[in-house]
């Protein structure tokens, strides 16, 4: 495999996404008095959340939309009285707390360590981009990165080319030279591919598989590739 460039995907690719979010729920329960029984409520939330983020990716639903309402219908899930001024405080607590969790995905270090010295190094996140800078600050790992690339920054979301496009341009990157990796198919797979960018479908969280892409299950399988 011809690479020179790899840009990765943040959440739930290299930061664990699950375990930061419960961290931050744990917290919030905590401070709010929440009485909801808390496994049920992170077992509602997971999807919940996700839905509402491919709205968001789609353009379909601003970031403030989104921070309130995935919040507001898991509280509806378990009829839990809680009124809308308390909500968008919890929401920006959660923002808040978040980043504050360094939680990575089993291997990312070591990834991160082996790729480093051969090849150029990039992230690509869909993510907000105060909240993306601490996650890899209070991680750790910012200094592993040439340059991130965020979606509020550029102007558009994954999948859409002009991210990538961006991406490359700013780095120097060629398309046919550079690689993705990332946990969403739609976003960063196929966002990828659209501009014959080289990419491998990280699936770690039990997301569908798809045969013709090259698939692998924990980080350092991409030692078998590069």
């Amino acid at each position: 495999m011809l690479v020179k460039s790899i840009f990765f995907d943040l959440d739930h690719t290299l930061w664990d996404f699950e375990k930061n979010s419960e961290l931050s729920f744990k917290k919030i329960f905590k401070e709010y008095g929440i009485t909801i029984n808390f496994n049920k409520f992170i077992k509602a939330y997971v999807p919940i959340n996700f839905r509402y983020w491919k709205l968001y990716r789609n353009g379909e639903i601003t970031k403030e939309y989104l921070r309130h309402n995935r919040l507001k219908e898991v509280f509806d899930v378990f009829n839990y009285e809680i009124d809308k001024l308390t909500i968008d405080k919890i929401a920006e607590d959660y923002i808040n707390f978040l980043p504050e969790n360094n939680k990575l995905m089993e291997g990312a270090l070591e990834i991160l360590d082996y790729l480093k010295p051969k090849y150029r190094l990039f992230i690509i996140t869909n993510g907000f981009r105060d909240v993306q800078d601490k996650k890899l600050n209070n991680s750790s790992i910012k200094h592993y990165f040439e340059a991130i690339y965020d979606s509020e920054s550029v102007g558009v979301k994954k999948p859409d080319s002009k991210i990538f496009m961006h991406a490359l341009t700013d780095s120097g990157s060629k398309a046919e030279e550079s690689l993705m990796v990332g946990d969403n198919y739609e976003a960063d797979i196929m966002g990828a591919q659209k501009l014959n960018i080289k990419a491998i479908h990280f699936v770690a969280h039990g997301e569908e598989i798809y045969n013709k892409n090259q698939t692998i299950h924990k980080l350092i399988e991409l030692k078998d590739f590069l």
